[in-house]
Formats: C-alpha cells, structure tokens, sequence
C-alpha cells in the first residue's frame, strides 16, 4: 500500500474513534511502530487536531471528533465571496433561493469588524443590472424562468432531454441531446443536437414549457451525434482580427454564434471565426450591421463578397 493511501486511512480509521493507540494502528494497518508513530505525526501536521494521553493506557483522541480545525475566511476571502454574490445579483441565476441561507451562514462566521466592512461596500457597489433604488444583497426579486432549476436537476441525471416548447404560439417537441447550457444577453440558451431533425439547433429556455425524460426509442448514441456534427460543420468564410476598442464592443454585443479566441495573455488581441449564410439577406444584414457597430478597430482576412458588397454600400452611406 502507498503511503498517501495508507495515511488517508489511517485518517478516516482514527476519526471515527474516541480514543486510539499506536498499538491498535499496528495492527490494523500491518505496520511497525516507528512508522505508525511517523504516520500519527504527519496527520496532526495537516491540520487533524489530536490530543495525547500519557501512562500505561495512554493513546490519542480526536478533539470534537473532527478532521480539520473550524474553518476561518480572512478578510479578502469573505470580501470576494461578498463581492461575487453581488455581481451575481439580478442575473437571473439558479438557485438563488439559497443565496439567502449562504450570505446569512457567511456573515456568522465573521467578525464585527468584518460585517462592517461589507455593510458599507453593499452601499458603495452597483454592478450592471443592479437596481439603484433597492441594491440589497438579500434582494430575491429577479430570480430566473421557473424551468431553469429544473434544467439544471434534470442534466445532472441526464444530457438526453425531452423538451416541450412555445414556437411562433405553436406548442412542439424535440428529444435533444445537450451540448451546452450557456446564459448571454441576460438569457438562458440550450446548445442541443435536436434527434429529430438530426441537426444542431439553439433553444430559448424562456420558451420551454415542460422538460421530461428522452425516451430511449428516440435516442441516438454519442459517437453517431459526434459523426453527424463533424459532417454538419460549416465552412469558416468570416476572419476578422479585432483590436481592444473592438473587444470593447464585442462585450457590449454580438450575434449568439459568434465567439472569440483571445491571442495575448492580456486579452486585448483576438482573432473571430465564424460561418455566415450569404443566401440569408437578412443575415448579412444584421452581421453588416454588427461590424458597423464594432468600429474601425479590426481588419478582415477573409470575408464573402456579398458581405463585403453590402458593409461596402453601407460606409458609403455613411461617408459619400
């Protein structure tokens, strides 16, 4: 047996004890007593608290009977924990019912002092989304669509997914296998192979009304979804190097299937990939649009002529 097995052993053997003596780890564990006492040592150096006993019937115990001491945040911890829940408000995230029960076990474990510096960075600090008229941290009024927790509990159990959902004031169904879950724009999207129509297809979560199980006559394994994407997978025919100021505004928006690929440390170089369907006006329309939008801070490396015909027409507009 490896030491780092035997130890943990060792461990979990002596803290559901009482009482223990070296003798008795011999036994248990085979071993000899200049080990079992060197073993004892570097368990009480990783934070177990145990307590010797000298005389003929002396051994160890376990204080409180507990593995590590209490737990204790330093001040920069509990400020980040603090901050964190604070940007996370009015994100419409899951779980949120429990941040109440956490932000009140969080502020018992601190000290006066400490609550006193939270209290007044709760009144110093908004985050986008914050409303500036009611920024308590407690605050449950934004919480997300109702199916989202049950979204979460069911892909925990399952990536295969029967969703029923509104389109166009049409109730359907898809059976879906989850590629990603992903929340942008202040929405919670589903990135999904739909079984039915063998293609990837994005859902809105707002638009679900029901999540049941994927029955298993509607299921298709991993690897022939695998197969299917990698065939699906269009041709990149747009290349665009972006610079800080359009990063800037790449935050501020973009399209739901355009993604960036950061090229400095620093994230102020990137490079954007991405399929544009030029027999879809309105596409590229809208895409003509959002390269207006990022401004002059990029250049094109690859770029369909429709695309470029259109941002074209479009800049003469703007500068005759």
């Amino acid at each position: 047996m490896k030491k780092v097995e035997r130890i943990n052993l060792i461990m979990r053997y002596i803290n559901n004890r009482a009482h223990f003596t070296i003798s008795e780890i011999m036994q248990e564990f085979t071993i000899s007593r200049s080990t079992a006492i060197r073993d004892i040592r570097e368990i009480e150096a990783m934070g177990m608290p145990l307590v010797s006993e000298v005389g003929r019937d002396g051994g160890y115990f376990v204080m409180h009977n507990l593995v590590l001491p209490e737990v204790r945040f330093s001040d920069d911890e509990v400020k980040a924990l603090f901050i964190a829940f604070m940007a996370t408000r009015n994100q419409q995230l899951p779980y949120l019912k429990s941040r109440q029960s956490i932000a009140e076990k969080l502020l018992g474990l601190i000290s006066e002092s400490q609550q006193d510096d939270l209290i007044f960075l709760n009144q110093i600090l908004l985050f986008e989304g914050t409303n500036p008229h009611n920024p308590d941290l407690l605050d449950l009024s934004d919480l997300p669509h109702p199916i989202v927790e049950t979204l979460f509990q069911t892909l925990l159990l399952d990536r295969y997914i029967f969703l029923i959902f509104q389109e166009d004031n049409v109730t359907k169904y898809s059976p879906v296998y989850l590629l990603h879950l992903y929340h942008e724009k202040s929405q919670w999207l589903i990135e999904g192979y739909d079984l039915k129509e063998g293609a990837k297809r994005i859902f809105h979560v707002d638009h679900i009304i029901d999540i049941q199980p994927c029955p298993i006559e509607s299921r298709t394994s991993k690897q022939k979804i695998a197969e299917k994407l990698r065939e699906q997978t269009e041709a990149i025919n747009l290349v665009l190097e972006l610079g800080p100021k359009a990063i800037a505004q790449f935050k501020k928006y973009h399209p739901l299937h355009v993604s960036l690929s950061y090229t400095d440390p620093y994230q102020t170089t990137a490079v954007l990939k991405t399929f544009i369907a030029v027999e879809k006006p309105e596409e590229v329309a809208e895409l003509t649009n959002w390269l207006l939008f990022l401004g002059e801070d990029f250049i094109v490396r690859e770029m369909p002529g429709e695309m470029l015909e259109s941002l074209q027409e479009r800049l003469r507009l703007y500068c005759p």
